[in-house]
């Protein structure tokens, strides 16, 4: 029996990957570096920090905490959330599963990154199985009680697998042991490179409920797509007796004349508390008060993720959790 672990369940640590000059962090790598500091700080206030990085003594110069592992390795990026293990359990043990990384259909060299999870088994102390599959960590939603959110987009673009939906519905239940597989049809936010990410989009928060981003700007031109992505939520969520909270959509934010993708559904739950990505926009605080509001019996923190976005992706991108 195998089962795929959501987010808000127990944690043992969350991994992450710091920036060096060699990475497409060079332009701005020092404002990189300390918005990492700034997560990594924040996450080990409540469990311990796994960080990946090319030079540890360098990176100690900007990471305050004392809870934080370093391990030495240079990789291509930055994107932990698409390059780690994911964890499973199975017939009650962890295990980890290192699928294969392809840089998001190719767009970039990946060799290194994907190359990391082997590295790092000795540390992991556990089991962990390669699986010939291309899937991200960014690509996947899961209630942790059977029920997979992804998109058709990501999911079954022929630029990670090549196989049919049928085929690939068929090896996500067999890799998770999920009962039930919705691929959402519709919702993007420019400048995401990912071919639609549900991370960007929706999200689980426990078993019966999801936050997901909403667009009331007729004039923006995520309106009809957010809109139709909306009704497809409402469906799922009445046939699936769950609960919606519809999260704010940033005023646009611009790097060098290119839109962002920032997004407040790329946040991060971890032990006690929930970390939220914020951009410097007017709905930051909007969307705070919602989280804080749901999340009761959860620490709510706010870290600027403004530098994050300008390379594509924010706060859940650059974290994964692990609950061996």
């Amino acid at each position: 029996m195998k089962r795929l672990i959501a987010e808000f369940e127990k944690q043992s640590f969350v991994q992450m990957v710091f920036p060096h000059k060699d990475t497409d962090w060079n332009e701005y790598l020092k404002e990189a570096k300390k918005c990492f500091a700034n997560i990594i700080d924040a996450i080990a206030k409540f469990e311990k920090v796994l960080l990946v990085c090319a030079d540890i003594n360098e990176a100690k110069q900007y990471v305050k905490s004392n809870n934080v592992a370093f391990v030495e390795f240079k990789g291509n990026d930055t994107w932990a959330r698409d390059i780690s293990a994911i964890t499973i359990e199975e017939d009650g043990k962890k295990v980890l599963y290192d699928f294969e990384f392809n840089a998001w259909g190719g767009k970039y060299d990946a060799k290194l990154d994907n190359a990391l999870t082997q590295y790092l088994k000795k540390y992991y102390k556990c089991e962990v199985k390669q699986i010939p599959f291309v899937l991200e960590g960014g690509a996947i939603e899961s209630n942790g009680d059977g029920f997979l959110l992804t998109t058709a987009e990501c999911m079954l673009h022929p630029n990670r697998n090549k196989l049919s939906k049928e085929k690939i519905t068929q090896k996500l239940q067999e890799y998770f042991g999920v009962t039930q597989i919705t691929y959402l049809e519709n919702g993007y936010l420019a400048g995401d490179d990912t071919d639609s990410h549900i991370d960007t989009l929706a999200r689980f928060v426990d078993e019966k409920t999801i936050m997901y981003v909403t667009c009331k700007d007729k004039n923006d031109q995520h309106y009809n797509a957010l809109n139709a992505m909306e009704k497809e939520l409402k469906k799922i969520a009445f046939e699936n007796g769950f609960s919606l909270i519809p999260l704010p959509f940033c005023d646009a934010v611009y790097y060098k004349d290119e839109r962002l993708p920032a997004t407040y559904a790329n946040f991060l739950m971890i032990n006690q508390a929930v970390i939220v990505p914020l951009y410097g926009t007017k709905q930051d605080q909007e969307a705070l008060k919602i989280f804080k509001d749901f999340f009761i019996d959860r620490e709510v923190i706010g870290v600027d993720c403004s530098v994050l976005i300008r390379q594509h992706g924010s706060l859940h991108c650059v974290t994964m959790q692990f609950g061996i």
